[in-house]
């Protein structure tokens, strides 16, 4: 089997290329212009992938406010043309979407399934909804949501929430966390091993077309996940908790974005361990990696 991993140089997308090994081709910016139709279809046609696994993205959220145009070429029009060369060639797409998506407030907070219609605010949900909406006009997509990944400690490159709050903290630092934000941080490896998975059902033919939700299991704040971060890694410091009007960041963030995943585990994929395992898992790795290097 031969999968293409776009965004091959990010945190999913790399863990993707590990996961997958010799399965894997996986590309970057560097390698693929996904905004130019011309290559992307000289590209594919070329590589003949079994299937595609679209993690590239523009994921700068504050950013995208005055960058609406960049945003859209990459999180949209980009998918659009990866979606018209997969239809060409009959070959799977994945793509990788957000809880972004859901922007409103729920009447109740129970987590959000596949069928709750989607209500971006800002201008990266919009155009991860389109982004969405562009994979499904091929018939052989899967979309696939998930929620606030954070990579292997080893990671080097990934830049996430897990990574600043520990920077921030061995500094020293006072903090200051919204507490009123309610998602699902999610571990890269767990979310890569999902994805996998699906992408390989789906060339087999073992996996309805459609939209899943893969995250870790349970809910918690970025306040809360922050205190517990720092609570592993045995560091004292304060945080005290804002209101995301006060945080005061240029793009609005989803204030319940917690994933129902019930449709993906019918599947009998990979389980998604609850958030707090997850974390057990990434400071496991942590410990490991800071004994081989005689931290």
């Amino acid at each position: 089997m031969k999968i293409l991993v776009t965004g091959g140089h990010g945190q999913l997308g790399g863990e993707l290329a590990r996961l997958l090994g010799a399965e894997a081709v996986a590309m970057d910016v560097d390698q693929l212009d996904l905004t130019q139709v011309g290559i992307v279809r000289a590209t594919l046609r070329e590589i003949g992938p079994d299937a595609v696994i679209n993690c590239a993205a523009y994921t700068h959220v504050d950013n995208a406010e005055a960058e609406a145009g960049r945003c859209r070429k990459i999180n949209a029009l980009a998918v659009e043309h990866l979606a018209g060369v997969c239809a060409e060639l009959d070959c799977p797409l994945v793509q990788i979407s957000t809880d972004y998506v859901f922007g409103d407030t729920p009447d109740r907070r129970e987590p959000r399934n596949e069928e709750q219609s989607p209500s971006p605010r800002g201008v990266y949900a919009q155009t991860k909804l389109e982004g969405e909406r562009a994979a499904a006009r091929h018939e052989k997509h899967l979309i696939v949501r998930t929620c606030g990944l954070y990579a292997r400690p080893t990671d080097e490159r990934a830049r996430n929430f897990v990574k600043t709050i520990l920077l921030l903290g061995h500094r020293g630092r006072q903090l200051k966390v919204v507490d009123d934000q309610h998602c699902t941080p999610s571990y890269v490896p767990h979310v890569a091993a999902a994805v996998a998975f699906l992408a390989k059902a789906a060339v087999a033919g073992e996996t309805p077309w459609g939209t899943y939700h893969v995250t870790n299991q349970g809910a918690t704040t970025w306040h809360d996940f922050a205190v517990e971060i720092l609570r592993r890694a045995g560091i004292e410091a304060a945080i005290e908790p804002i209101s995301t009007a006060e945080y005061g960041a240029a793009a609005p963030r989803p204030e319940y974005s917690v994933l129902d995943t019930a449709k993906y585990h019918g599947l009998g994929g990979p389980a998604m361990p609850d958030w707090k395992e997850a974390l057990s898992q990434f400071f496991a790795e942590w410990a490991l990696a800071r004994r081989r290097n005689g931290g």
